[in-house]
């Protein structure tokens, strides 16, 4: 090929680099072909994705499309809860057990999806003061608002035209000296 292209190139006055840059050209899109051994990337689709990890999550819940997980979207369709945040804060304040402790004021983050099914997994917490900065909250108090979490039912499934979709879901719970002040979204 390469003795074609330069009799081809001195026949009608082409230089050499002209000739490299054509070649080069030419086999670029099969240097980039996927080889025997190749691995999948360890990076997550999007930031923020929850990958399944066997020694958290539980095995038996199922996303049903795990490459199109619904990020957090305002879905016009307003809180995706039954009974709207009015229920989700009364399931909170009938089952949340507060004691008054010093120093244990900020604020909770639970992420977790939602899937199709309205069925709720891949629970992950974060904890920070009121300086934003991360924070290790005494564990009854997160250990309780996970369990609570976790039980809630009342997730309503995302409408789509085509089939039912997964989505992320979160809840921010604010605590000073213990007590749960609010609950946002």
């Amino acid at each position: 090929m390469l003795a074609y292209l330069q009799t081809t190139a001195s026949m009608s006055g082409y230089s050499k680099p002209l000739i490299l840059l054509l070649l080069a050209t030419l086999l670029l899109p099969f240097s980039c072909r996927r080889t025997k051994g190749y691995e999948e990337s360890k990076y997550l689709r999007w930031v923020g994705d929850i990958a399944f990890n066997p020694k958290e999550d539980d095995k038996n819940f199922v996303v049903c499309e795990e490459e199109e997980v619904k990020q957090y979207h305002n879905f016009s369709l307003g809180f995706q809860y039954k009974g709207e945040k009015y229920e989700l804060d009364r399931a909170f304040e009938q089952a949340y057990q507060s004691k008054i402790i010093k120093g244990e004021s900020g604020l909770i983050r639970i992420r977790f999806i939602v899937n199709c099914r309205g069925e709720t997994g891949r629970f992950r917490v974060m904890g920070m003061n009121e300086n934003y900065e991360p924070k290790a909250f005494d564990a009854p108090i997160t250990k309780q608002l996970l369990r609570i979490t976790q039980s809630l039912t009342g997730w309503k499934v995302l409408p789509n035209a085509e089939k039912p979709e997964d989505y992320y879901q979160y809840l921010i719970f604010k605590i000073k000296e213990g007590q749960l002040i609010e609950i946002m979204p």
